[in-house]
């Protein structure tokens, strides 16, 4: 049962992920933007079978293989994101086409990584791949992080007097 729970938490975690980082989204820097790998780190770590019994070594370097692409992946991923910055200080991303194309690289690279280990007899568990995930989300979160924080709003150009001021408030005749 843990590991049919684990694989529909990594299809709603990648869905909720692409659909929201493929349209605009404000970047806010004072969140916790570690939050969701986190958690999602917590709950591959609680799995007591990330590692093969039979084969131990190769079980691991597996492990090490999905988190190495796993940070690619974040790198690749946010490197491809485009960030733009308003004049009023607001940092939004879009993920662009070539964000895409990581994604479907980082997928194949993963299902490479899955078909090696059952070549090899080794049982593989889910908390891996999820594990995985966390470091890709993690990568990429931190990254846009940096990135905005480091970027500065357009200069706003000078204004005339009474360029800024509010309308006037309605008035209710009686």
């Amino acid at each position: 049962m843990p590991g049919l729970v684990d694989a529909l938490m990594i299809v709603a975690v990648v869905v909720l992920v692409a659909v929201r980082q493929f349209r605009p989204g404000r970047i806010d820097t004072q969140r916790r933007w570690w939050l969701l790998p986190a958690v999602l780190a917590v709950v591959a770590l609680r799995e007591p079978h990330m590692v093969d019994a039979h084969h131990p070594a190769a079980s691991v370097a597996l492990l090490v293989a999905e988190l190495i692409t796993g940070l690619g992946i974040g790198a690749g991923w946010a490197r491809t994101t485009r960030i733009r910055v308003e004049p009023n200080g607001a940092v939004w991303s879009k993920s662009t086409t070539a964000s895409g194309v990581v994604w479907v690289v980082g997928i194949g690279l993963r299902v490479g990584l899955f078909a090696l280990g059952a070549a090899l007899g080794i049982h593989q568990d889910s908390s891996a791949l999820l594990l995985a995930l966390a470091a890709t989300l993690l990568v990429r979160s931190g990254m846009l992080a940096r990135r905005a924080q480091s970027l500065h709003p357009a200069a706003v150009p000078d204004t005339a007097y009474g360029d800024r001021m509010s309308p006037p408030a309605w008035k209710e005749r009686v």
